[in-house]
């Protein structure tokens, strides 16, 4: 198989985004986040500014509403909604499906195992932890108190379950959405790599 393609959904403060690093390192492949704003900024001729403030709003008061299960549809620029936050979404959809196509590489977020669900090269990862883990992992990057850092990890979240059912209709959480889950509090980040390599092994031989 020319390309294998590891997505990687997880809890804030289980280290996913870490392991996800890790990971793309450890198989000399690229690491796709933020970056993914940038491309698909890059694809569409839509200002990469309107990725990020899209970004950054959904995580504070935007609330989703009924699902918009993604399709693979794109809304064309003559459109009065082609820079909503649904096309927004659809192009760095594109770019996902580019990138799995192209190349071997690791994503994290951006709900990638869905989009990328009916491809054959992708492994797909949730990483979660126990709430006092999640805790204090996240204390290392903020200082917080504990009742505020408690709240910005629920909040945080809760965003990403929403912004998951929104654009899947799936449950975030839902062990059966993926191909792997792993307890980072009980594997420790660098076993958590191992284990993935390992199912790749199987997997892919």
């Amino acid at each position: 198989m020319k390309n294998i393609v590891i997505t990687i959904a997880r809890q804030y403060g289980s280290g996913g985004k870490t392991i996800g690093e890790m990971l793309a390192e450890r198989l000399n492949v690229h690491f796709y986040n933020k970056e993914l704003m940038k491309l698909a900024s890059e694809d569409s001729g839509i200002s990469e500014a309107l990725f990020v403030n899209a970004d950054e709003r959904s995580k504070g008061s935007w609330r989703f509403g009924t699902p918009n299960v993604y399709t693979g549809e794109l809304i064309p620029p003559e459109s009065d909604d082609f820079t909503s936050p649904d096309n927004l979404f659809n192009y760095q959809a594109k770019v996902i499906k580019r990138l799995a196509e192209e190349q071997s590489c690791v994503i994290v977020g951006r709900c990638a195992d869905f989009v990328l669900k009916d491809y054959d090269n992708v492994l797909s990862v949730f990483v979660h932890a126990p709430h006092d883990f999640c805790m204090e992992q996240a204390a290392k990057k903020h200082s917080m108190s504990q009742k505020e850092l408690e709240k910005f990890i629920l909040k945080t979240d809760k965003f990403r379950a929403e912004y998951y059912k929104y654009h899947t209709g799936r449950e975030w959480t839902d062990a059966r959405n993926y191909d792997l889950c792993l307890d980072s509090s009980k594997l420790g980040f660098e076993r958590c790599v191992d284990e993935i390599i390992a199912y790749m092994n199987v997997r892919f031989k």
